[in-house]
């Protein structure tokens, strides 16, 4: 066990460990895709069996269906603008897989998103999308009677 943690700590030593300024840079640049409207860039960023989990209860979609309900919002040139700010990343041990949270500004106000990214030879590809709208816990009660109606 310990030769196979020391072979694994060499080997990320060895091929380096995940970048994250490059990291912040490709989310960054996928969530300005969405704000100008780039479909065909918005989507290369994403790997084949990418997963986006929207605020809307039914809102869980593969890419191609992902893709679906987002081209009209893209060719009407109103697709979504969200500011990331606060991210946070961890690494698996192979550093093969990052995965974040960050803090959104957007239309609906502050959000809330978890994110995980794979690497795909040698490029890395977001695999994985959940956003939340942030609700105070104050505010709970009253949030759960309006989605009563």
């Amino acid at each position: 066990m310990v030769l196979k943690s020391l072979i694994l700590m060499l080997s990320l030593f060895i091929l380096g460990k995940p970048n994250k300024t490059e990291l912040d840079k490709l989310v960054d640049q996928w969530h300005v895709s969405a704000s100008t409207n780039d479909f065909k860039a918005y989507f290369d960023f994403m790997d084949d069996g990418f997963i986006f989990i929207g605020t809307a209860p039914n809102e869980r979609w593969n890419k191609s269906d992902f893709a679906t309900f987002s081209k009209p919002y893209f060719d009407k040139g109103k697709a979504w603008d969200f500011k990331p700010k606060n991210r946070k990343w961890n690494f698996s041990m192979d550093g093969k897989t990052a995965w974040f949270d960050e803090e959104l500004d957007t239309w609906m106000d502050g959000c809330r998103a978890t994110g995980i990214l794979v690497k795909v030879k040698k490029s890395w590809k977001i695999i994985h999308y959940d956003l939340h709208v942030l609700i105070e816990n104050e505010k709970m009660v009253d949030f759960l009677e309006l989605r009563k109606k």
